[in-house]
Protein backbone atom coordinates (compact mmCIF):
# COMPACT_ATOMS: atom_id res chain seq x y z
CA UNK A 1 0.00 0.00 0.00
CA UNK A 2 2.08 2.92 -1.27
CA UNK A 3 0.86 6.42 -0.70
CA UNK A 4 3.00 9.49 -1.41
CA UNK A 5 1.74 12.68 0.21
CA UNK A 6 4.14 15.58 0.08
CA UNK A 7 2.56 18.10 2.38
CA UNK A 8 0.54 16.27 4.97
CA UNK A 9 1.29 12.55 5.07
CA UNK A 10 -1.32 10.78 7.14
CA UNK A 11 -2.07 11.65 10.78
CA UNK A 12 -0.30 13.25 13.62
CA UNK A 13 1.52 11.19 16.21
CA UNK A 14 -0.60 12.80 18.90
CA UNK A 15 -3.92 12.20 17.17
CA UNK A 16 -7.14 11.46 18.97
CA UNK A 17 -7.64 8.15 20.75
CA UNK A 18 -4.18 6.84 20.04
CA UNK A 19 -4.64 6.02 16.34
CA UNK A 20 -1.43 7.53 15.07
CA UNK A 21 -0.82 9.04 11.70
CA UNK A 22 2.16 10.84 10.26
CA UNK A 23 2.44 14.55 9.50
CA UNK A 24 5.23 16.06 7.43
CA UNK A 25 4.25 19.75 7.14
CA UNK A 26 4.68 21.40 3.76
CA UNK A 27 7.81 23.49 3.31
CA UNK A 28 9.84 21.80 6.06
CA UNK A 29 13.29 20.33 5.31
CA UNK A 30 11.75 16.85 5.61
CA UNK A 31 9.11 17.72 3.03
CA UNK A 32 11.70 19.14 0.61
CA UNK A 33 13.85 16.01 0.90
CA UNK A 34 10.85 13.77 0.28
CA UNK A 35 10.04 15.68 -2.91
CA UNK A 36 13.57 15.06 -4.14
CA UNK A 37 13.44 11.37 -3.21
CA UNK A 38 10.12 10.88 -5.01
CA UNK A 39 11.79 12.03 -8.25
CA UNK A 40 14.30 9.17 -8.11
CA UNK A 41 13.15 6.34 -10.39
CA UNK A 42 15.79 3.73 -9.53
CA UNK A 43 14.51 1.58 -6.64
CA UNK A 44 17.88 0.86 -5.02
CA UNK A 45 18.95 4.50 -5.20
CA UNK A 46 15.59 5.55 -3.75
CA UNK A 47 16.06 3.10 -0.87
CA UNK A 48 19.49 4.58 -0.16
CA UNK A 49 18.02 8.07 -0.18
CA UNK A 50 15.33 7.02 2.31
CA UNK A 51 18.04 5.48 4.50
CA UNK A 52 19.84 8.82 4.51
CA UNK A 53 16.54 10.60 5.18
CA UNK A 54 15.87 8.44 8.25
CA UNK A 55 19.37 9.08 9.60
CA UNK A 56 19.21 12.79 8.89
CA UNK A 57 15.87 13.26 10.66
CA UNK A 58 16.28 10.58 13.34
CA UNK A 59 14.98 12.98 16.00
CA UNK A 60 11.64 13.29 14.18
CA UNK A 61 9.43 10.20 14.81
CA UNK A 62 7.14 11.08 11.91
CA UNK A 63 10.07 11.19 9.48
CA UNK A 64 11.54 7.95 10.86
CA UNK A 65 8.20 6.17 10.59
CA UNK A 66 7.52 7.38 7.07
CA UNK A 67 11.03 6.80 5.77
CA UNK A 68 11.22 3.24 7.08
CA UNK A 69 7.74 2.51 5.81
CA UNK A 70 8.72 3.61 2.31
CA UNK A 71 11.85 1.43 2.46
CA UNK A 72 9.67 -1.47 3.56
CA UNK A 73 7.33 -0.99 0.62
CA UNK A 74 10.24 -0.68 -1.79
CA UNK A 75 11.65 -4.01 -0.63
CA UNK A 76 8.18 -5.54 -0.87
CA UNK A 77 8.05 -4.41 -4.50
CA UNK A 78 11.40 -6.05 -5.24
CA UNK A 79 10.30 -9.27 -3.53
CA UNK A 80 12.68 -9.09 -0.57
CA UNK A 81 9.95 -9.72 1.97
CA UNK A 82 12.21 -10.32 4.98
CA UNK A 83 13.75 -6.88 4.61
CA UNK A 84 10.31 -5.41 3.92
CA UNK A 85 9.01 -6.84 7.19
CA UNK A 86 12.07 -5.68 9.15
CA UNK A 87 11.84 -2.10 7.93
CA UNK A 88 8.11 -2.14 8.61
CA UNK A 89 8.95 -3.08 12.20
CA UNK A 90 11.21 -0.04 12.40
CA UNK A 91 8.36 2.11 11.08
CA UNK A 92 6.01 0.69 13.72
CA UNK A 93 8.54 1.36 16.45
CA UNK A 94 8.23 5.05 15.59
CA UNK A 95 4.44 4.96 15.05
CA UNK A 96 3.12 1.89 16.93
CA UNK A 97 -0.58 2.54 16.33
CA UNK A 98 -0.52 3.51 12.69
CA UNK A 99 -3.21 1.53 10.89
CA UNK A 100 -1.69 2.04 7.45
CA UNK A 101 1.63 0.55 8.50
CA UNK A 102 -0.12 -2.34 10.26
CA UNK A 103 -2.06 -3.04 7.07
CA UNK A 104 1.18 -2.95 5.11
CA UNK A 105 2.85 -5.39 7.52
CA UNK A 106 -0.16 -7.70 7.39
CA UNK A 107 0.00 -7.66 3.61
CA UNK A 108 3.69 -8.56 3.65
CA UNK A 109 3.05 -11.38 6.13
CA UNK A 110 0.35 -12.70 3.79
CA UNK A 111 2.84 -12.76 0.93
CA UNK A 112 5.32 -14.58 3.17
CA UNK A 113 2.59 -17.07 4.12
CA UNK A 114 3.43 -16.39 7.75
CA UNK A 115 0.15 -16.75 9.63
CA UNK A 116 1.86 -16.05 12.96
CA UNK A 117 3.12 -12.65 11.81
CA UNK A 118 -0.14 -11.92 10.03
CA UNK A 119 -2.13 -12.53 13.21
CA UNK A 120 0.31 -10.40 15.19
CA UNK A 121 -0.23 -7.33 13.01
CA UNK A 122 -3.90 -7.88 12.18
CA UNK A 123 -5.05 -8.38 15.78
CA UNK A 124 -2.86 -5.52 16.91
CA UNK A 125 -4.59 -3.21 14.45
CA UNK A 126 -8.03 -4.52 15.33
CA UNK A 127 -7.43 -3.94 19.03
CA UNK A 128 -6.06 -0.44 18.45
CA UNK A 129 -9.10 0.48 16.36
CA UNK A 130 -11.61 -0.78 18.91
CA UNK A 131 -9.68 0.76 21.82
CA UNK A 132 -9.81 4.11 20.03
CA UNK A 133 -13.59 3.89 19.77
CA UNK A 134 -13.86 3.12 23.49
CA UNK A 135 -11.83 6.11 24.66
CA UNK A 136 -13.76 8.40 27.03
CA UNK A 137 -14.76 11.87 25.91
CA UNK A 138 -11.94 14.36 26.63
CA UNK A 139 -12.68 17.07 29.13
CA UNK A 140 -13.93 20.25 27.50
CA UNK A 141 -15.15 18.51 24.33
CA UNK A 142 -18.85 18.81 23.45
CA UNK A 143 -20.96 15.73 22.68
CA UNK A 144 -21.21 16.83 19.07
CA UNK A 145 -17.44 17.25 18.74
CA UNK A 146 -16.90 13.85 20.35
CA UNK A 147 -19.37 12.21 17.96
CA UNK A 148 -17.54 13.83 15.03
CA UNK A 149 -14.20 12.48 16.29
CA UNK A 150 -15.60 8.96 16.62
CA UNK A 151 -17.10 9.20 13.16
CA UNK A 152 -13.73 10.32 11.78
CA UNK A 153 -12.02 7.31 13.37
CA UNK A 154 -14.63 4.92 12.00
CA UNK A 155 -14.81 6.32 8.50
CA UNK A 156 -11.10 7.02 8.18
CA UNK A 157 -10.06 3.52 9.22
CA UNK A 158 -12.97 1.28 8.26
CA UNK A 159 -11.40 -0.19 5.14
CA UNK A 160 -8.14 -0.88 6.98
CA UNK A 161 -10.01 -2.49 9.87
CA UNK A 162 -12.03 -4.71 7.52
CA UNK A 163 -8.88 -5.75 5.67
CA UNK A 164 -7.22 -6.77 8.94
CA UNK A 165 -10.37 -8.58 10.08
CA UNK A 166 -10.59 -10.55 6.84
CA UNK A 167 -6.88 -11.38 6.86
CA UNK A 168 -7.09 -12.68 10.44
CA UNK A 169 -10.15 -14.79 9.62
CA UNK A 170 -8.42 -16.28 6.58
CA UNK A 171 -5.43 -17.18 8.77
CA UNK A 172 -7.78 -19.10 11.08
CA UNK A 173 -9.28 -21.04 8.19
CA UNK A 174 -5.83 -21.75 6.74
CA UNK A 175 -4.19 -22.98 9.96
CA UNK A 176 -3.75 -26.76 10.15
CA UNK A 177 -2.47 -27.06 13.73
CA UNK A 178 -5.42 -27.26 16.15
CA UNK A 179 -3.67 -25.63 19.11
CA UNK A 180 -2.37 -22.78 17.00
CA UNK A 181 -5.77 -22.33 15.35
CA UNK A 182 -7.49 -22.08 18.74
CA UNK A 183 -4.93 -19.48 19.82
CA UNK A 184 -5.73 -17.48 16.68
CA UNK A 185 -9.47 -17.77 17.36
CA UNK A 186 -9.08 -16.42 20.90
CA UNK A 187 -6.95 -13.53 19.69
CA UNK A 188 -9.44 -12.79 16.91
CA UNK A 189 -12.34 -12.64 19.38
CA UNK A 190 -10.49 -10.05 21.47
CA UNK A 191 -9.33 -7.91 18.55
CA UNK A 192 -12.54 -7.99 16.48
CA UNK A 193 -15.53 -8.03 18.87
CA UNK A 194 -18.90 -8.25 17.13
CA UNK A 195 -17.19 -9.37 13.92
CA UNK A 196 -19.12 -10.16 10.75
CA UNK A 197 -17.27 -13.49 10.93
CA UNK A 198 -18.46 -14.33 14.44
CA UNK A 199 -20.63 -17.29 13.42
CA UNK A 200 -18.07 -19.11 11.23
CA UNK A 201 -15.34 -18.37 13.78
CA UNK A 202 -17.51 -19.92 16.49
CA UNK A 203 -17.94 -23.00 14.34
CA UNK A 204 -14.18 -23.23 13.76
CA UNK A 205 -13.70 -22.87 17.51
CA UNK A 206 -16.07 -25.73 18.30
CA UNK A 207 -14.59 -27.94 15.60
CA UNK A 208 -11.09 -27.16 16.88
CA UNK A 209 -11.99 -27.82 20.52
CA UNK A 210 -13.47 -31.12 19.39
CA UNK A 211 -10.14 -32.00 17.77
CA UNK A 212 -8.42 -31.07 21.03
CA UNK A 213 -10.88 -33.22 23.03
CA UNK A 214 -11.70 -30.22 25.19
CA UNK A 215 -15.42 -30.85 25.61
CA UNK A 216 -15.86 -28.42 28.51
CA UNK A 217 -14.60 -25.46 26.47
CA UNK A 218 -16.46 -26.70 23.39
CA UNK A 219 -19.80 -26.71 25.19
CA UNK A 220 -19.10 -23.37 26.86
CA UNK A 221 -18.06 -21.73 23.59
CA UNK A 222 -20.96 -23.24 21.68
CA UNK A 223 -23.62 -22.26 24.20
CA UNK A 224 -22.32 -18.67 24.24
CA UNK A 225 -22.31 -18.57 20.44
CA UNK A 226 -25.86 -19.93 20.38
CA UNK A 227 -27.01 -17.36 22.93
CA UNK A 228 -25.75 -14.66 20.56
CA UNK A 229 -27.40 -16.29 17.54
CA UNK A 230 -30.21 -18.61 18.74
CA UNK A 231 -31.22 -19.86 15.27
CA UNK A 232 -27.75 -20.74 14.02
CA UNK A 233 -28.19 -24.20 12.53
CA UNK A 234 -24.44 -24.85 12.10
CA UNK A 235 -23.81 -24.08 15.77
CA UNK A 236 -26.69 -26.29 16.90
CA UNK A 237 -25.48 -29.13 14.68
CA UNK A 238 -21.97 -28.92 16.10
CA UNK A 239 -23.30 -28.82 19.65
CA UNK A 240 -25.69 -31.72 19.05
CA UNK A 241 -22.91 -33.83 17.55
CA UNK A 242 -20.67 -33.07 20.53
CA UNK A 243 -23.39 -33.76 23.09
CA UNK A 244 -24.37 -37.07 21.49
CA UNK A 245 -20.83 -38.35 22.02
CA UNK A 246 -20.59 -37.03 25.59
CA UNK A 247 -21.06 -39.37 28.55
CA UNK A 248 -22.73 -36.99 30.98
CA UNK A 249 -26.35 -37.87 31.90
CA UNK A 250 -27.91 -34.69 30.49
CA UNK A 251 -25.97 -34.61 27.22
CA UNK A 252 -28.19 -36.92 25.14
CA UNK A 253 -31.22 -34.81 26.01
CA UNK A 254 -29.41 -31.70 24.78
CA UNK A 255 -28.36 -33.48 21.58
CA UNK A 256 -32.00 -34.39 20.98
CA UNK A 257 -33.24 -30.84 21.67
CA UNK A 258 -30.77 -29.19 19.30
CA UNK A 259 -31.29 -31.80 16.57
CA UNK A 260 -35.05 -31.35 16.72
CA UNK A 261 -34.67 -27.57 16.52
CA UNK A 262 -32.52 -27.88 13.38
CA UNK A 263 -35.03 -30.26 11.79
CA UNK A 264 -37.74 -27.71 12.48
CA UNK A 265 -35.71 -24.82 11.03
CA UNK A 266 -34.27 -26.65 8.01
CA UNK A 267 -37.56 -28.04 6.68
CA UNK A 268 -35.41 -30.36 4.60
CA UNK A 269 -38.39 -32.25 3.15
CA UNK A 270 -40.00 -29.09 1.73
CA UNK A 271 -40.19 -28.88 -2.09
CA UNK A 272 -38.01 -25.77 -2.15
CA UNK A 273 -35.30 -27.16 0.18
CA UNK A 274 -31.82 -26.55 -1.25
CA UNK A 275 -28.69 -28.64 -0.67
CA UNK A 276 -27.72 -26.71 2.45
CA UNK A 277 -31.12 -27.28 4.09
CA UNK A 278 -31.15 -30.95 3.11
CA UNK A 279 -27.66 -31.42 4.50
CA UNK A 280 -28.53 -29.65 7.76
CA UNK A 281 -31.74 -31.59 8.14
CA UNK A 282 -30.08 -34.88 7.26
CA UNK A 283 -27.27 -34.42 9.78
CA UNK A 284 -29.82 -33.43 12.44
CA UNK A 285 -31.90 -36.57 11.78
CA UNK A 286 -28.69 -38.63 11.95
CA UNK A 287 -27.70 -37.19 15.33
CA UNK A 288 -31.24 -37.48 16.66
CA UNK A 289 -31.49 -41.13 15.62
CA UNK A 290 -28.11 -41.91 17.12
CA UNK A 291 -29.16 -40.29 20.41
CA UNK A 292 -32.33 -42.41 20.49
CA UNK A 293 -30.29 -45.53 19.77
CA UNK A 294 -27.94 -44.72 22.64
CA UNK A 295 -31.02 -44.38 24.86
CA UNK A 296 -32.03 -47.90 23.78
CA UNK A 297 -34.98 -46.49 21.82
CA UNK A 298 -34.36 -48.35 18.59
CA UNK A 299 -37.98 -48.05 17.43
CA UNK A 300 -37.58 -44.26 17.46
CA UNK A 301 -33.99 -44.33 16.19
CA UNK A 302 -34.47 -46.32 12.98
CA UNK A 303 -36.97 -43.95 11.26
CA UNK A 304 -34.76 -40.94 12.03
CA UNK A 305 -31.67 -42.65 10.65
CA UNK A 306 -33.51 -43.84 7.53
CA UNK A 307 -34.69 -40.28 6.94
CA UNK A 308 -31.11 -39.06 7.47
CA UNK A 309 -29.73 -41.50 4.91
CA UNK A 310 -32.38 -40.50 2.38
CA UNK A 311 -31.63 -36.79 2.78
CA UNK A 312 -27.84 -37.15 2.81
CA UNK A 313 -27.40 -39.50 -0.13
CA UNK A 314 -25.72 -37.56 -2.90
CA UNK A 315 -25.22 -34.52 -0.64
CA UNK A 316 -22.14 -35.38 1.42
CA UNK A 317 -20.36 -38.76 1.46
CA UNK A 318 -19.05 -38.54 5.03
CA UNK A 319 -22.40 -37.52 6.49
CA UNK A 320 -24.18 -40.17 4.41
CA UNK A 321 -21.75 -42.89 5.51
CA UNK A 322 -22.15 -41.77 9.14
CA UNK A 323 -25.92 -42.14 8.89
CA UNK A 324 -25.54 -45.59 7.33
CA UNK A 325 -23.15 -46.71 10.06
CA UNK A 326 -25.51 -45.50 12.77
CA UNK A 327 -28.50 -47.10 11.05
CA UNK A 328 -26.65 -50.40 10.77
CA UNK A 329 -25.75 -50.14 14.45
CA UNK A 330 -29.39 -49.46 15.40
CA UNK A 331 -30.65 -52.36 13.28
CA UNK A 332 -28.08 -54.68 14.82
CA UNK A 333 -29.12 -53.70 18.34
CA UNK A 334 -32.63 -55.07 17.66
CA UNK A 335 -31.31 -58.13 15.77
CA UNK A 336 -32.47 -56.98 12.33
CA UNK A 337 -29.43 -58.61 10.77
CA UNK A 338 -30.47 -58.48 7.13
CA UNK A 339 -31.32 -54.78 7.30
CA UNK A 340 -28.10 -54.03 9.18
CA UNK A 341 -26.03 -55.96 6.63
CA UNK A 342 -27.61 -54.11 3.68
CA UNK A 343 -26.89 -50.60 4.94
CA UNK A 344 -23.43 -51.47 6.24
CA UNK A 345 -22.45 -53.03 2.92
CA UNK A 346 -23.39 -49.75 1.25
CA UNK A 347 -21.46 -47.73 3.84
CA UNK A 348 -18.40 -49.97 3.46
CA UNK A 349 -18.20 -49.01 -0.24
CA UNK A 350 -17.86 -45.28 0.50
CA UNK A 351 -14.21 -44.12 0.77
CA UNK A 352 -13.53 -42.00 3.81
CA UNK A 353 -13.32 -42.09 7.60
CA UNK A 354 -16.43 -44.28 8.03
CA UNK A 355 -15.39 -46.98 5.57
CA UNK A 356 -13.32 -48.88 8.14
CA UNK A 357 -15.91 -48.70 10.94
CA UNK A 358 -18.64 -49.86 8.54
CA UNK A 359 -16.49 -52.83 7.47
CA UNK A 360 -15.73 -53.73 11.09
CA UNK A 361 -19.37 -53.54 12.16
CA UNK A 362 -20.42 -55.51 9.08
CA UNK A 363 -18.00 -58.27 10.06
CA UNK A 364 -19.58 -58.39 13.52
CA UNK A 365 -23.09 -58.48 12.03
CA UNK A 366 -22.08 -61.27 9.68
CA UNK A 367 -20.79 -63.16 12.69
CA UNK A 368 -24.23 -62.49 14.27
CA UNK A 369 -22.64 -60.73 17.21
CA UNK A 370 -24.54 -57.84 18.65
CA UNK A 371 -22.41 -54.68 18.78
CA UNK A 372 -21.50 -53.35 22.15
Amino acid sequence: MHRVVLAILLLSLTSFAQLEKIVIPAGTPEDKDLIAISNEQDTQKRIALYEDFVQKFSANPAAVAYGNWQISQSYQTTGDLEKALNYGEKALAAAPRNMDILVSQTNIAQQMKSNSKLMEYATRGGKDYNDALKMPKPEGMTDEQFADRLRDITEGNKSSYEFLETAAYNAITDEKDSKVRMNYIERFATAFPGSRFDEPVAQYAMFTLGQLNDSARLFSYGEKALAANPNSMPTMLLLANAYVEDSRPTSLAKAITYSQKVIELAKADAPDADKSRKLSGGVAHSTLGYAYAKQEKAAAAVPELKEAAALLKGQDDVSYATALYRLGWAYAKVNKTAEARAVLEEGAKIPGPLQGPCQELLAKVNATRKPK
